[in-house]
């Protein structure tokens, strides 16, 4: 079996853990919800310093749960791209020192390609093909798993990923952040149906719209007028608890809509949901009834591998050091790359 340190600093969480192909030893998370709660979501500045508070201990305390030392490890892993370029530097620069002083080799992931191995771990008997749909703050794709490292892509958000959409409506209604635990929340109390939201379809040249595309920003405006015309009616007293309802309820049909059209199109009978978006009741529910009439097998990681963590770094890791995939030392930290560019990370 492999054993795989890695390190995930991509946002605002530094996270370290310790795994075995698809077993986890540790998984440490040091959060930064406190930071950036007071200015209503993420500062990079902010998450930078914090990362670099916490590397070390993080670290320290995987390996010390796993009951692990550095002989055990077979190479040391970390999240180079996508993110924020200060926090993807401090786990890069960690990694590669690592690597350098216990001789180690040293294996980059992709962020999303981290999320999509979250599925693994959770069904550690899981094998490709499968469809992925990742939803989280940053990104919304829909993602055809062929093996690892061998990816299509289907769709994606053309705006706001859903996860930011939910941030950003519930800064909207003073709901402070993270938005998304609190809208879920209020919308287990709500009306779904108390108010009409557009679904954000992406219209194509000939007419039609894209089957598997998504928008979330025409859908942030029209709960901001909703909010806007319910003030000049109700003053501040605000139903709340349905618009979140009605939200959440606009959002997961416009997921699942898109989820199970891709599956039933493209012959997938498993689909495994990925991100912090993951978590979701509402997302879990609408997918579940439109999954289960048709067979569709769904895979929902827990709630700890949904949020970033690096135990799914480790688990992709592991894959790609297992066929000879390794990173050089000049391993850079990138803000952006496609995940179909991430044979570059290991010079193909």
């Amino acid at each position: 079996m492999v054993c795989i340190l890695a390190i995930e600093t991509s946002c605002d969480e530094t996270a370290a853990a310790v795994v075995r192909d698809r077993h986890i030893e540790s998984n440490v998370i040091a959060s930064q919800i406190s930071a950036h709660e007071p200015f209503g979501g993420v500062v990079p500045e902010v998450a930078s310093r914090a990362h670099l508070q916490n590397i070390n201990g993080v670290i320290a305390t995987a390996m010390a749960e796993a009951h692990c030392d550095w002989a055990a490890i077979d190479a040391i892993a970390v999240t180079c791209a996508p993110g924020l370029v200060g926090s993807l530097l401090i786990g890069v620069t960690a990694a590669k020192t690592l690597a350098m002083v216990h001789h180690k080799p040293l294996v980059g992931i992709h962020h999303l390609e981290g999320h999509l191995y979250a599925s693994y771990l959770a069904e550690p008997t899981l094998k490709p093909p499968f469809l992925c749909l990742l939803v989280s703050g940053g990104h919304t794709s829909l993602i055809g798993v062929y093996g690892c490292g061998q990816y299509q892509l289907f769709g994606q958000t053309r705006d706001d990923a859903a996860g930011e959409a939910y941030d950003k409506v519930a800064r909207l209604l003073g709901l402070g952040y993270p938005g998304g635990p609190v809208m879920d929340r209020l919308a287990q109390s709500g009306n779904p149906d108390a108010f009409t939201l557009p679904e954000g379809n992406i219209s194509l040249a000939n007419g039609k719209v894209h089957p598997y595309d998504s928008s979330f920003s025409g859908l942030k405006t029209a709960v901001a007028r909703l909010v806007s015309q319910l003030r000049d009616t109700h003053g501040e007293n605000l139903p709340v608890a349905d618009i979140a309802a009605s939200f959440q309820k606009a959002v997961a049909h416009a997921l699942t809509k898109r989820a199970i059209a891709a599956a039933v199109d493209h012959g997938f009978t498993t689909l495994a949901i990925g991100g912090g978006v993951a978590a979701n009741s509402g997302l879990r529910q609408h997918l579940t009834a439109a999954a289960t009439p048709l067979g569709i097998r769904l895979i929902f990681p827990p709630l700890r591998l949904c949020t970033d963590n690096a135990a799914m770094i480790g688990c992709a890791a592991a894959d790609h050091l297992r066929q000879g995939e390794r990173s050089p030392l000049s391993l850079g930290a990138k803000s952006r790359l496609s995940l179909l560019e991430l044979g570059q990370l290991y010079g193909r």
